[in-house]
């Protein structure tokens, strides 16, 4: 019973030893270390990332950047595909991961893993710069530009009655802003770090109202890539410690993150607390 038992566990430790072989060689094989790190996102989103003179620029360039220095990785290749065809991308391999300015939804974290928040976002208001805004009761009677499909538009449409605006739709971002200029609407609502860049811009607008509802963006992985996205979750809270993200934001945003910002917050263990992926396992990022 003994001898049967002794060799019972030796054949289940060589299997499992087999098994974590395999899965280091799956993850070799997908994220080569020795190769560029090839990455995913929309360059349509400003200013996250968008086409320069010499490449992609912008915040989302310079923190995955960032992060593939710090990952050891010879260089990082930023792949530019539309929104609607990121997610095909990932599933057939085409990219390690998306670094575009997603949102973490429950839905989402049914088909990817995500890592832990990295930027908070929610509903921002644009508005005429002699304008004022306090709240949702100041849209009463008033118009609301979105555009068509965002969250924002579903925000907007889930909310007209109860607060008594109109809702106008735009297909692009600059339009909804056109429509505050031309007064057509009181305001052009998008995601906060959209609406305090495009305000940066434009003296003749401001960000009159911020709804930080618990949204946030993060990075998203296939399934089946914990382990390589735990490791570049240690990269990004190493970035949280050390400043780097609070730099970035500064410099591409032209602000300081608001109090209690993603950009500045290092969660408990692995994903996004709340979401399916989540690993509630403690640990210290090994910084450089």
């Amino acid at each position: 019973m003994t001898i049967r038992l002794t060799h019972w566990l030796f054949a289940l430790m060589l299997s499992t030893t087999a098994i974590a072989g395999g899965i280091a060689d799956a993850q070799e094989a997908d994220h080569p270390s020795d190769k560029p790190m090839v990455v995913a996102s929309d360059f349509g989103v400003a200013p996250w990332m968008v086409r320069g003179p010499n490449g992609p620029e912008g915040f989302g360039a310079d923190l995955i950047n960032e992060i593939g220095n710090d990952l050891g990785r010879p260089k990082v290749e930023i792949v530019d595909i539309n929104f609607s065809g990121l997610f095909a991308a990932l599933f057939a391999k085409r990219a390690e991961f998306l670094v575009n300015p997603l949102n973490l939804t429950a839905e989402r974290s049914e088909r990817m893993l995500f890592t832990e928040p990295l930027f908070s976002t929610g509903n921002g208001f644009i508005i005429r710069a002699a304008d004022e805004m306090k709240g949702f009761d100041d849209l009463k009677g008033k118009a609301v530009a979105v555009n068509r499909g965002t969250i924002s538009d579903t925000w907007a449409t889930a909310n007209a009655e109860k607060y008594g605006f109109e809702v106008q739709r735009y297909d692009v971002f600059p339009d909804t802003v056109q429509a505050v200029l031309t007064r057509r609407a009181f305001t052009a609502l998008n995601e906060i770090p959209t609406t305090v860049y495009a305000a940066s811009q434009n003296k003749a607008i401001k960000v009159g109202f911020k709804d930080f509802n618990g949204r946030n963006f993060a990075y998203a992985f296939r399934l089946e890539d914990s382990e390589y996205r735990n490791k570049v979750e240690e990269v990004i809270e190493c970035m949280k410690l050390d400043g780097r993200l609070r730099k970035l934001h500064e410099k591409w945003y032209g602000a300081a993150p608001d109090a209690g910002s993603a950009i500045d917050t290092v969660y408990f263990g692995y994903g996004p607390p709340g979401f399916k992926g989540f690993e509630p396992t403690s640990h210290v990022p090994k910084c450089k």
